[in-house]
């Protein structure tokens, strides 16, 4: 049997790791539980960054009874980890931390592009609660603000920016906006939504270098701007780990328990790379969603209590005043199979893609909340519609 450990170190505070240590105390923990935060302020939700921190509001802060069992240690980074056959440590900005069991959910760090020369003012990105406020003092009428990168970050913040007044510009190396997350035929369907705003999109644009003053792009020109925001992805924030024998690959790689390859090592969110039985891949979820639900079943694994954690993914996102949710998964580079509605008519839509033996694998709605619910359940138990009653948008996803 599995010996309960004496102390849980839970790295990262964001949303995965404050339900981690709340699992763990209704799962019946009563031994020492230590949650690492690198940053100052309180654990706080993520999503409303840059939605409504972005149009004016505080940040939202996490239910304090989450964590109200461990003991919050804020401002403190892991910087390196050392796993051992009973024990482990785990090292940090303020010391040595030895572990009976730890808990990676330190999350993600946004890319960075070049910087124009070592000495130049950086650009502005979208993580922290302190980023958004920090670029929302700066979205004036009139200031020209440069976007690089037009992913769900990119689009979110353009909202905002052309809300504030300011006169915005969106780069964006692929051929569409969202080609990567939803692929490019579906990413085309949202390049009007950009004129309706008053925002100049510029596709097929890639950046060489850039500042806080503007950006080289590929071609050589330089492009100048009040202000320079990057949102062009973000990668797990796993760096501190090198040298401690965890396997990785664009995320830390676990089990669908939050097993990882080293005894007593767990992980969770948005720096996990999970195995999803269901879809025969891994999975990286990167999203609100998986930080929300995974813990529970990581936090049994860790008392012992294994179980797993298969869910179909999800995301949304609001812009431009719609509300885009994508559920379930695709192909890289695949595009949807059925258009369910008129992506250039007044009503919303959604596109579906399928997998070959017939099977729905993924679904992006635009305005059509219960689509998207609907379709989470019926890709989880394999369902196969017609191909021709899913195009039809009268007719419920459930009678496909």
């Amino acid at each position: 049997m599995q010996p309960v450990p004496r102390r849980i170190v839970v790295v990262g505070a964001g949303l995965a790791g404050v339900r981690t240590c709340a699992e763990l105390r209704s799962g019946g923990y009563d031994g020492e539980l230590v949650l690492l935060g690198a940053e100052l302020d309180p654990p706080y939700d993520r999503p409303p960054l840059s939605k409504a921190v972005l149009a004016g509001a505080d940040p939202t802060p996490l239910e304090p009874t989450w964590y109200a069992g461990a003991t919050l240690r804020l401002g403190v980074r892991a910087t390196g980890l050392e796993p051992g056959s009973g024990a482990g440590v785990v090292r940090t900005t303020d010391g040595e931390l030895a572990y009976d069991a730890v808990v990676l959910a330190c999350g993600a760090a946004p890319v960075a592009l070049p910087l124009t020369s070592p000495d130049s003012p950086p650009p502005y990105s979208l993580r922290t609660a302190a980023d958004a406020v920090r670029l929302r003092a700066v979205l004036r009428p009139g200031a020209r603000v440069v976007l690089v990168g037009a992913g769900w970050i990119g689009a979110e913040v353009a909202t905002a920016a052309a809300a504030h007044g300011c006169v915005v510009t969106v780069l964006e190396a692929g051929p569409a906006p969202l080609a990567v997350a939803v692929s490019p035929a579906v990413g085309a369907r949202t390049m009007p939504w950009y004129a309706e705003a008053g925002i100049e999109l510029r596709t097929g644009t890639a950046v060489s270098t850039v500042d806080g003053a503007g950006m080289v792009l590929a071609d050589g020109r330089r492009l100048a701007a009040d202000v320079v925001c990057v949102g062009v992805g973000v990668r797990p924030d796993t760096g501190w780990l090198a040298g401690s024998g965890l396997v990785s690959d664009r995320g830390v790689l676990t089990d669908d328990a939050g097993r990882t390859n080293l005894p007593g090592v767990y992980a969770v969110g948005d720096c996990a790379a999970r195995w999803s039985p269901r879809a025969g891949r891994r999975i990286c979820g990167e999203h609100w969603d998986d930080a929300l639900h995974a813990p529970a079943v990581v936090a049994g694994t860790v008392l012992g209590r294994p179980g797993s954690y298969d869910a179909v993914p999800y995301v949304w996102s609001e812009q431009f005043g719609r509300f885009l949710q994508w559920t379930g998964w695709r192909e890289d580079g695949a595009d949807p199979v059925v258009w369910r509605g008129d992506p250039a008519g007044p009503a919303g839509w959604a596109a579906a893609w399928l997998a070959a033996d017939g099977r729905l694998t993924g679904l992006l709605a635009v305005d059509r909340p219960r689509d998207v619910g609907t379709a989470r359940r019926l890709i989880a138990a394999g369902h196969r519609p017609d191909p021709s009653r899913l195009a039809d948008p009268g007719v419920d996803l459930r009678a496909t």
